[in-house]
């Protein structure tokens, strides 16, 4: 008797659920001529799941074209912020120098993200990046220099917490005042640059659990859910209760 169809459809299940993706063609290949329908479909789901991740990496691949064409000048960071648009809260930038020869799959702009995978793909970017940082802009300070000059300050100040010195910057959009660095601004930068998306990702998630902490210092608003964003249920919130310390005024009216 075949020693492989002694094995329940379950138990061969649960071999392709543990199974890494460098064991599924071996896995592929044992089972391949099993006609119970159940293992054909295991068998096909592996192969899709192959597939996805070869389309993955080219996509990585095309994602790390701007970064590997400077490769030659040195270190190359991306940058980006988030929460220009809020109405309460910092704006967040970070800065991140990520490896040439190991990337790190499924960076994209964080606004497609999902949040359990920008949580996932923190942790991943922050253990094995060459180095990253992050910057902050407090509400006080956007209504004191604008939002515009706030993102920016907030991406020098990114720039500058990295551990080394970066040799040339990838922006989302823009060039940064007062720095002096080569850049180069990427138009939608963060769906295009690894390093950007990179720098997006860490900067969001950052973000996103200071709101989270803020909405326990101010409960009423809402902030872990909206971030401050002007949501209804925030403008109704600033009606009812008032403006705390972390509104932007300026934004507020």
């Amino acid at each position: 008797m075949d020693l492989r169809l002694a094995l329940s459809t379950n138990e061969i299940k649960a071999k392709f659920q543990a199974a890494k993706l460098s064991s599924l063609p071996d896995l592929i290949n044992e089972y391949e001529n099993d006609s119970r329908s159940s293992v054909e479909k295991l068998i096909l789901a592996a192969k899709k799941r192959l597939a996805a991740h070869e389309h993955e990496c080219i996509r990585m691949e095309e994602m790390m074209k701007n970064e590997r064409e400077f490769a030659h000048l040195g270190y190359v960071c991306g940058v980006d912020e988030v929460g220009r648009g809020p109405l309460a809260g910092p704006v967040v930038a970070g800065a991140v120098i990520l490896a040439n020869d190991s990337p790190i799959l499924y960076l994209n702009d964080s606004k497609k993200l999902s949040e359990k995978k920008r949580e996932e793909l923190y942790d991943v970017i922050t253990e094995n990046a060459v180095a990253y940082g992050l910057g902050f802009v407090s509400p006080e300070r956007i209504d004191e220099i604008n939002i515009l000059n706030a993102t920016y300050e907030a991406m020098r100040a990114a720039v500058l917490a990295l551990t080394l010195a970066p040799n040339l910057l990838l922006v989302d959009a823009v060039t940064i005042p007062e720095l002096d660095i080569r850049q180069v601004a990427i138009i939608g930068g963060d769906g295009k640059s690894a390093s950007i998306a990179a720098a997006s990702i860490i900067a969001k998630v950052t973000r996103d659990r200071l709101m989270a902490e803020y909405d326990n210092v101010y409960p009423g608003y809402g902030f872990a859910a909206h971030k401050g964003y002007g949501t209804k249920f925030h403008t109704d919130a600033i009606t009812s209760l008032g403006m705390t310390p972390i509104h932007r005024r300026s934004f507020c009216g």
